[in-house]
């Protein structure tokens, strides 16, 4: 059961980010939706480390945790499909364009940097 459950999530992960490339050429991103997304990239990591950081600080009263666990836990949680999905989910009067586009941006920089790297940042952190 399990291993039918895991290839269907794989299969909608598949079709899905299949959607989100067919979408991506019809949406027209301009330099100021470029650097928008940049700047969201740094935004949305600030909104994920105060999001990680309360928690830590309260639990810490019950808890003992590693001094680097909210810079790992913030530059581990990586954003992908449901983003995208949510920001497809717009309707054309919202700026669906402009949100796609962001959102894209911010989930590619999520994927690609913070996947790529979260490894040797614990590497470095823990060393």
């Amino acid at each position: 059961m399990y291993q039918f459950w895991s290839l269907i999530d794989e299969l909608l992960n598949a079709v899905l980010f299949l959607l989100i490339g067919f979408e991506m050429l019809v949406v027209h991103a301009t330099g100021t939706t470029v650097i928008l997304g940049v700047l969201l990239i740094f935004v949305v990591l600030f909104a994920r480390w105060v999001s990680v950081l309360l928690p830590i600080s309260v639990l810490r009263m019950w808890m003992q945790f590693d001094r680097n666990a909210a810079a790992i836990l913030t530059w581990g949680g990586l954003r992908g499909g449901l983003s995208i999905a949510m920001a497809l989910s717009l309707p054309a009067g919202m700026h669906h364009d402009e949100f796609v586009a962001v959102t894209y941006i911010v989930v590619l920089f999520s994927i690609l940097v913070q996947g790529a790297s979260v490894g040797r940042l614990y590497k470095r952190l823990s060393g």
